[in-house]
């Protein structure tokens, strides 16, 4: 590896990682002080002052209340972009704490608040600091979740957002990077049965790139763009030495409680044996290539077999003939559209479709699931459930048998 590659990120290649932004209005930086983060406005900010024109850049800062740090962290980010001239806000997570499941709790928090920010700035595109080395704990953490071939491929570069609504409001929580489902009518965004840590995400057949989609204007979605996912984290420590920009450390990165420090923790071992970050973000270059065919081909079954009557959606019998991956995922769209929880679990639609193949071969099929109720009598039928008795509860995506 030549000493260029692990040197401080140059000015030149902040342009090209920035280059096709600089055509937008307004980016939302989310910058919380740490390392990653900081270098990112770092190298957002020499980017936009060696341009005559370009967008305005707003750092946000969002503070969990979690640590007694972060209020001075905040303040320390602020007087960051004051010398940068970039400007900032400062947004507190406020209301009570869950007692279980916190960082999950206080990362959607985070996406709210940055896309509230970016909502009222007039603001379409949300840049966050990921890296190579997040990208690389991704894959593993979704590898010891049971992900399939669409949670292997990673994070993307560039993704639609819709945070989870507040707890405050009700409503089912969804993955913050999730699509909204309105949105799903408007773009025809693919529903893939991959994930296994409660959803299938809502994955659109060709985004990929920032220059796949439409950054400079149209439309009303916000975009989450990782603009520094294929750079080291070593590269970015570099950068920030070399430029004499203090960061903070935040002790939560490395605490054995959580479970992405203690893959973190494995990393050196796991690169020792070749399955470093660059290897594990490869891999996830080629889920997604593989995702995508997959997805076009599910495409195509829905053109010919789905379809879709006063509410309830119908596969025709060509399904028998549908390879199993292929099937699953046509099945695991209907359910997330007919039903009413929202997406289910691949291992739920895995149990779904194992049933169907193993007992409707000799009698009429019918099971609940997710808010949608799957009947097998020649032909797929899927159709909204029934409601359940009063003082009946169930599992959020629960895989039932009707009585």
């Amino acid at each position: 590896m030549s000493a260029a590659s692990e040197g401080p990120v140059s000015a030149s290649e902040a342009a090209a990682l920035f280059a096709d932004l600089s055509k937008t209005r307004v980016l939302i930086l989310g910058v919380s002080g740490g390392p990653d983060s900081t270098a990112l406005l770092w190298l957002a900010a020499r980017w936009r002052a060696r341009r005559k024109h370009g967008p305005t850049l707003i750092a946000v800062t969002v503070d969990h209340g979690l640590r007694p740090e972060s209020a001075r962290e905040a303040r320390a980010v602020k007087r960051l972009t004051q010398k940068l001239g970039v400007a900032h806000r400062t947004l507190r997570w406020s209301g009570k704490k869950p007692a279980s499941g916190i960082q999950q709790a206080a990362r959607e928090a985070r996406y709210r608040l940055l896309a509230d920010a970016a909502r009222k700035a007039g603001a379409r595109h949300i840049l966050t600091a990921h890296t190579l080395d997040d990208q690389a704990e991704t894959v593993l953490f979704r590898l010891a979740r049971g992900s399939g071939i669409a949670g292997l491929r990673g994070m993307r570069a560039v993704a639609p957002l819709a945070p989870s609504p507040s707890p405050e409001r009700g409503g089912h929580r969804r993955p913050s990077a999730a699509v909204n489902q309105n949105a799903d009518a408007k773009h025809r965004l693919r529903r893939s049965a991959g994930e296994g840590s409660g959803f299938v995400p809502l994955t659109p057949t060709r985004r990929a790139s920032f220059a796949d989609l439409p950054l400079a204007g149209g439309g009303g979605e916000l975009l989450l763009i990782r603009p520094l996912l294929s750079i080291p984290k070593s590269r970015l420590l570099t950068t920030l030495a070399a430029a004499k920009i203090p960061f903070a450390d935040d002790p939560s990165n490395r605490d054995p409680r959580f479970t992405r420090p203690r893959l973190r923790e494995l990393m050196p071992g796991l690169a020792a044996e070749g399955l470093d970050a660059r290897r594990l973000s490869s891999f996830a270059r080629r889920m997604a290539r593989a995702d995508q065919a997959i997805e076009r081909a599910v495409d195509d079954a829905q053109a010919r077999l789905w379809v879709s009557a006063a509410g309830s959606i119908v596969f025709g019998p060509g399904f028998a003939e549908l390879p199993p991956e292929i099937l699953l995922r046509l099945l695991g769209r209907a359910v997330a559209q007919v039903g009413n929880e929202g997406p289910v679990e691949l291992g739920k639609l895995e149990a779904l479709s194992a049933a169907m193949a193993q007992e409707g071969r000799s009698a009429r099929f019918r099971r609940t699931l997710a808010g949608a109720l799957v009947t097998l009598a020649g032909e797929i039928t899927v159709e909204r459930a029934p409601p359940r008795r009063s003082g009946v509860k169930q599992r959020k995506g629960a895989f039932t048998k009707p009585r």
